[in-house]
């Protein structure tokens, strides 16, 4: 059985390939970052801060990925990305001063959540939709989200091992976390060389900038619309969710793992559904109807009277939850030009990521005060009137029309 549409080329199986690697990565520093971090001594409200730091600064490289992009290659600035992954790895295993892991978290790609927020993301969607046809893009972005999804999922799921294997050799908890950012830095080392040969894809012309043209319009109009469900996805980022369980709920950082494990796995399965959902009822919807039963069950989650119950909200919540994601993704690229391809990518992941660094010190701030999960409340109505408006403005609007 084939895991790809039949339409996809070789370069797609690199691109999920390292999506996957990264994955790994990213989400096992999301699960083990605030632990991390409360061993260094930080309170919730600097985590909050660094979290902030991170997400701001990935904003500011995607700028750089909209401007260069097309100039140096798509698959360039893939390798560019991986260098700073693998340095920014090896930085956090062996700085211990606030300040200067908060000015490392915003200049590499360093991802807190359980999304790819970091400059990978925009040169990744760009290449995506010429390495297959357009009647199996959904499909592609499908599988992408999946991988990502799926890979985190593992990720979560080694959150306990470094302590186990720390225990096993008499090291202090701060010293055995540092083991994840070496793997980090691994990791980033392995993609300089995933992406290499990906350098002669792109979707505009060597030399040219990618530029918004006729798609500009409804570009800005989804980008306005995606600022609000970024800025309420960023208080409950994975690594805020994690400081919430263990105040909360007191779950160990191996319970903590688990959950967010199991939570991606379940993330990772709906996305394959979004396909056949987006041919029944439209990509807009399927982003719209999946997306406000995940939003109730995260506002419900914070009146959880216990541990179990609140998981049993959250991985609920992780069965809808991700499932707009692929749809939302082939929608940006189907309603621009291919020329137009990677400015639109970052054009409407510069401003997420941005909106997404807005909240997370508000959340570390609230989670210092109460354990109560305003957080996620206050998250869930954002996101479910980002819902409410983007079905009233774009529900009407196919992919043909809106070109």
């Amino acid at each position: 059985m084939r895991f790809l549409p039949a339409s996809a080329a070789p370069e797609a199986k690199r691109i999920l390939f390292a999506r996957g690697l990264r994955a790994v990565a990213d989400g096992l520093v999301a699960a083990t970052l605030s632990k991390f971090l409360t061993l260094h001594g930080f309170s919730e409200a600097r985590i909050g801060v660094l979290v902030t730091a991170t997400l701001l600064g990935s904003a500011v490289i995607v700028i750089g990925v909209a401007r260069f992009a097309d100039r140096a290659g798509a698959g360039q600035i893939l390798r560019w990305c991986s260098v700073a992954m693998a340095i920014t790895g090896v930085l956090f295993a062996v700085v211990p001063w606030f300040v200067a892991l908060a000015a490392i978290a915003a200049v590499g790609p360093l991802n807190p959540s359980s999304g790819d927020v970091s400059a990978f993301s925009p040169a990744e969607q760009s290449l995506i939709p010429s390495t297959v046809n357009d009647a199996d893009r959904t499909a592609l972005f499908a599988r992408y989200s999946l991988v990502g999804f799926a890979a985190a999922a593992v990720g979560s799921a080694m959150a306990g091992l470094p302590l186990r294997i720390g225990r096993a050799l008499e090291w202090t908890q701060r010293r055995s976390l540092t083991m994840v950012f070496w793997f980090y830095a691994v990791v980033g080392a392995l993609c300089i060389g995933l992406y290499g040969p990906l350098a002669r894809l792109g979707s505009g012309r060597a030399g040219e900038r990618s530029r918004l043209g006729p798609s500009k319009r409804n570009v800005q109009r989804l980008t306005a619309l995606f600022c609000i469900d970024a800025a309420g996805g960023g208080m409950v980022v994975t690594s805020l969710l994690a400081i919430w369980l263990d105040r909360r709920h007191h779950f160990s950082l191996a319970q903590v793992g688990g959950t967010l494990s199991a939570m991606g796995l379940l993330s990772s399965l709906s996305a394959l559904a979004a396909p056949s959902l987006a041919r029944r009822i439209g990509l807009v919807r399927t982003m719209v109807f999946t997306h406000i039963p995940a939003n109730i069950l995260l506002i419900l989650a914070a009146f959880a009277p216990n541990g179990p119950t609140a998981v049993g909200l959250l991985l609920a919540r992780a069965l809808f939850s991700q499932m707009d994601v692929p749809a939302r993704q082939s929608y940006v690229m189907s309603i621009v030009q291919p020329a137009e391809r990677t400015a639109a990518a970052a054009y409407t992941n510069v401003p997420r990521s941005l909106a997404s660094a807005s909240t997370p010190a508000l959340a570390g701030w609230l989670l210092g005060r109460s354990t109560f999960g305003w957080p996620l409340v206050i998250g869930g109505v954002m996101k479910t009137t980002y819902d409410l408006l983007l079905l009233r403005q774009f529900g009407r609007v196919t992919p043909e029309e809106a070109t």
